[in-house]
């Protein structure tokens, strides 16, 4: 770690480093923090630093050595020649669980794009024979082209054809979009740090059997389920990625694109762990994210999860204190604490975005009925010989839809 960084925030990185490792099926043997008041160029510690982790690897007879902060290709090929074990950094790590994690198309193109640019400067490690000549016949692996620059180039090939399908693929998204725009349900998307709950809550409330698993990034590629409230109102939840701090840059674009259907939900629940002792730290790591892209206005309800897990006698009144927050709530996604309240907030949020009509329908005209307790929510309902007098609450686009219904079947009081 660098030397004007504080100890206890050096710790809490190397904890959530483990966290990661673990996340990427390696068994962790041993931590080590170490202040350096000066990086090596050549191996990023110094020459006695590296002596020592080639010893306590040995022993361990560890296969990986992870460091977390951002190795160049020179410093990661002389570890690993030094350390006579495979040698990767952060963002090599992130990658590899992105890779694992991604399901989409559109996923795995971006950790793909991403990957390729990690690597793109790092194709030297593939050639300890850098001077060997290819004399390719074809108009550009012309005479003289050396096998990196081969490698090079078709590394640069790759990244063009991935863009070109992302490209696709965004367009095709975009489409979804729009058709997703004119159904007329209120949306929420559950947003929150990486192993905050956010995907156990999710199958919670919408019966879904999404992966939930106690590591990083169990969820790559957003969900969207719908869910009918205790009220009858229906609405789509969406569960989305985690977030982490300091996210490597060849990962943002990756990371960002699985996040659209933040920008497109009427409300974001915030889902926070609180059983983890950086939870403030993380949560405003999270909002930080969020006014980055855009979507800091957005009505934001925090979820305050794993109230569980707190023992009173070690944060005496803390979920008390918490639950007076306004637009906070303290739940337990495991024993179904708060779950109630949750439902009931939903369901007041999905109200504000409701107008209510008295209509008047003809009784002969069953798909008219069908049609509005399909697209709205019946409030009252009541029949007569030849009319039925409804109270129906639809959504902005749903009653923008059902105009020349609602002009043609309005109570004339």
């Amino acid at each position: 770690m660098p030397a004007e960084l504080p100890r206890e925030r050096a710790t809490v990185m190397a904890r959530e480093l483990e966290r990661l490792a673990r996340g990427a099926g390696l068994v962790v043997s041993e931590p080590w923090v170490v202040r350096l008041p000066k990086v090596a160029a050549a191996t990023y510690l110094g020459k006695g630093q590296v002596d020592h982790l080639r010893e306590l690897a040995g022993g361990l007879e560890a296969d990986v050595v992870i460091f977390n902060n951002p190795l160049s290709p020179v410093q990661q090929r002389n570890l690993e020649r030094a350390l006579e074990r495979k040698v990767v950094d952060r963002t090599g790590l992130i990658l590899e669980i992105f890779a694992a994690r991604a399901r989409s198309r559109e996923g795995r193109l971006q950790v793909a794009l991403a990957s390729l640019l990690y690597q793109q400067s790092r194709l030297v490690r593939s050639w300890t024979h850098l001077e060997r000549q290819r004399g390719g016949v074809g108009l550009r692996g012309g005479p003289g082209e050396t096998q990196i620059e081969v490698d090079r180039r078709l590394a640069r090939d790759r990244i063009q054809e991935l863009r070109r399908s992302l490209e696709k693929v965004v367009q095709t998204r975009e489409l979804h979009r729009q058709n997703r725009q004119q159904v007329p349900f209120f949306a929420a998307a559950l947003v929150g740090y990486t192993n905050a709950g956010k995907s156990a809550l999710f199958n919670r409330l919408t019966g879904a059997s999404v992966q939930v698993a106690d590591q990083l990034f169990a969820t790559l590629d957003p969900t969207m389920r719908g869910v009918t409230l205790p009220s009858g109102q229906r609405i789509i939840l969406s569960d989305t990625v985690g977030f982490i701090r300091d996210l490597p840059h060849p990962l943002v674009a990756a990371f960002r694109a699985t996040l659209e259907e933040v920008m497109e939900a009427d409300l974001l629940l915030h889902v926070v762990d609180l059983s983890d002792p950086e939870w403030e730290e993380q949560s405003r790591s999270v909002l930080a994210v969020l006014e980055e892209m855009g979507a800091g206005a957005k009505p934001i309800l925090t979820i305050m999860n794993k109230a569980d897990l707190i023992d009173p006698a070690n944060a005496p009144g803390l979920t008390e204190r918490l639950a007076s927050r306004p637009d906070t709530l303290v739940i337990s996604t495991l024993t179904g604490q708060g779950i109630p309240f949750l439902l009931e907030a939903l369901s007041q949020e999905a109200g504000r975005n409701e107008e209510t009509w008295q209509l008047h329908l003809p009784v002969t005209d069953g798909a008219i009925l069908a049609r509005f307790n399909r697209e709205g929510r019946i409030l009252q309902r009541t029949d007569g010989e030849t009319h039925i007098a409804l109270t129906v609450a639809l959504t902005t686009i749903a009653a923008g839809r059902l105009a020349p219904l609602l002009k043609k079947y309005v109570s004339a009081s």
